[in-house]
């Protein structure tokens, strides 16, 4: 059986290997568009790779896999768990000489540029000729950040078999905003409880690290809520969005207004640059103060795009796959990472996803 796999990142690798170690006779051909396969790893977690959470679904799946690649992991706070060496090179090294070993075939600088089904058989169509498989692999990956390798070529090939994909937009991104104290306050961080308010509605909220930039706001709380900032419909003037930042979630507007009374000012208890623009705002009023520290308002004007973006969000909906990943549409067609409708937070969440939608792929394959 010939299975090829278009897309050398973290599923299609990932996908690749436990082919091989279920069944050493099936050949596995990856194609990677790049001049190299897991190129996006190297940048994942600062460069310390973020391989999965311990609180993440399918923990232990990708947990085991890298166990049987020799890679040792240990835990950084919060369930997230990187490699024992701190680099994400070690991932890539353990999963390319995996390739090696186990006969994996990598062809790289190789561009698909378009993939059909005859009878029982896939036909994959290249620069580098015409692949022919058993089964059909997409991992592509989405369209954050194009220049590690993910250009959203894949989505046009899932049409190709008649899946649908759902509206993209980037995730795990930081947003931007038209308020100049946003670059007056730039460099502050503080831990808030932020929501996300569509035209009045609040549609989601977290509670994280806020940090303040020239262009608006970073910061994990920022990264997992962007996913609802539209810049499609924020562009067309279809919606208004507005964070809604309470900087002292833990301390109630009561008691701000009695440490005010008391000495006169907010800097014991906010940084001091945040506490200047607060005040310059509500011109010194200790009582209104106290109402925007809880209810702080900064117009969202959209993200800061794909290639600042972790992830992509949409793609594939579950509903069009079955057990494994399997097109339920188009019988030995597999579709997994990034491709796919799943969009988790910050702390190895996404990255989880990819290795063992990947893994869970070759089971199937393999049965």
């Amino acid at each position: 059986m010939d299975t090829v796999i278009i897309g050398g990142g973290a599923s299609g690798i990932a996908c690749a290997i436990r082919i091989k170690q279920n069944n050493p006779a099936v050949n596995v051909t990856v194609l990677e568009h790049l001049d190299e396969a897991c190129k996006k790893i190297h940048a994942t977690g600062n460069g310390r790779c973020n391989i999965t959470n311990a609180n993440a679904e399918g923990f232990e799946v990708t947990k085991d896999f890298f166990e049987s690649l020799g890679l040792l992991m240990r835990e950084s706070g919060e369930g997230r768990m990187y490699p024992y060496s701190n680099q994400a090179a070690s991932v890539v090294t353990v999963m390319l000489d995996a390739c090696e070993k186990y006969g994996v075939k990598i062809v790289t600088d190789c561009n698909v540029r378009s993939a059909e089904k005859v009878g029982e058989q896939f036909n994959v169509f290249t620069d580098k000729g015409i692949f022919i498989a058993d089964r059909l692999v997409l991992a592509t990956g989405g369209t954050a950040q194009s220049a590690l390798g993910s250009d959203g070529s894949g989505y046009a090939l899932a049409k190709a078999f008649g899946h649908s994909v759902t509206e993209l937009s980037p995730a795990l991104v930081q947003l931007k905003s038209s308020s100049k104290n946003c670059r007056v306050m730039k460099g502050v961080r503080a831990k808030c409880d932020v929501k996300i308010e569509i035209n009045g509605s609040i549609v989601a909220k977290d509670f994280g690290e806020l940090l303040f930039t020239e262009y608006g706001i970073s910061g994990i709380v920022t990264m997992n809520l962007s996913e609802y900032v539209s810049d499609k419909r924020l562009k067309s003037g279809e919606e208004r969005c507005v964070a809604v930042i309470d900087f002292v979630p833990d301390v109630s507007e009561e008691e701000l207004l009695s440490h005010y009374e008391k000495f006169g000012n907010f800097d014991g208890v906010l940084p001091h640059k945040l506490c200047s623009v607060l005040q310059r705002q509500t011109e010194g009023d200790g009582e209104k103060t106290a109402k925007y520290i809880k209810n702080w308002r900064l117009i969202i004007t959209g993200t800061k795009g794909y290639d600042y973006a972790q992830i992509t969000k949409g793609g594939v909906p579950e509903n069009e796959l079955a057990d494994g990943n399997e097109s339920a549409l188009c019988s030995g067609l597999y579709i997994v990472g990034e491709l796919t409708d799943n969009q988790f937070k910050c702390g190895g969440y996404n990255l989880n996803y990819a290795f063992n939608s990947g893994i869970k792929a070759a089971d199937k394959i393999t049965l």
